[in-house]
């Protein structure tokens, strides 16, 4: 399996690399694998099928599951259960919570153990009620914009939707994080060009946007100079808790 992985003999700590997510990350884990939302972009409908529980699963402090929402609730609060009783913070849910599904029961129920940000999905416009109605939540909740942070997936719709959907974002009270659209099965990360993108645009629409060019910069993304990389270093608000 060299060609796969590689572990280092003698490494430090080797009891804690139980799968080879954790020898990627040794601090990531997964409870559950598959996705229930079968959306034709995602490589997981693919290679997971439906929801497969992971009760074993080792407790860490990043969680990788797919859709965190979409699980059964008693699956949900077993989740949680198992990072109260081990005393383990959860600093990154990764893939996040599905629009569709998450619910101010699904908020009360994952607040007592996330500590990171909350990452939600939204891919296409269909989404929009849904989206916005779970930015709602966590913002009457005080989650301040930079703990909502919403996937914003480019290239799977004209410019023009998916820059309403990046705006729709920042306008509700998050942050997007964009990723072009790639090909399921590709051997490079270079972007599925479709509709009236270019690759070029692509990557600069995401570097605009998760780069927080937005904020102070370039409001819109016709105004952003290719040649800045960086937004000015964000300020401390001690009130928040956060850079902003």
């Amino acid at each position: 399996m060299e060609d796969v992985a590689w572990v280092p003999r003698g490494a430090k700590n080797p009891g804690r690399l139980v799968g080879a997510l954790q020898r990627h990350n040794p601090a990531a884990t997964i409870a559950s694998r598959g996705c229930d939302q079968d959306c034709s972009f995602c490589i997981v409908p693919f290679m997971e099928g439906d929801f497969k529980p992971l009760p074993d699963f080792p407790v860490l402090p990043v969680l990788c599951d797919n859709n965190l929402s979409g699980l059964p609730a008693e699956y949900q609060d077993y989740i949680v259960g198992r990072y109260q009783a081990e005393g383990v913070p959860l600093l990154d849910a990764n893939s996040g919570f599905e629009p569709r599904t998450f619910s101010s029961a699904v908020f009360e129920r994952w607040k007592a153990i996330n500590k990171g940000v909350w990452r939600l999905a939204y891919d296409e416009l269909i989404e929009r009620d849904f989206i916005r109605e779970a930015m709602a939540i966590l913002r009457s909740a005080g989650v301040p914009p930079r703990r909502i942070q919403i996937y914003t997936l480019l290239g799977n719709e004209p410019y023009d939707a998916c820059m309403q959907r990046i705006h729709e974002v920042i306008e509700w009270g998050g942050e997007p994080f964009c990723q072009p659209l790639m090909k399921l099965v590709s051997l490079t990360r270079d972007p599925h060009v479709k509709h009236d993108w270019t690759a070029k645009k692509l990557r600069g629409v995401a570097r605009w946007a998760n780069n927080r060019m937005w904020r102070s910069v370039a409001p819109r993304f016709e105004d952003y100079d290719p040649s800045i990389r960086r937004a000015p270093r964000a300020r401390y608000d001690a009130a928040q808790g956060l850079f902003v």
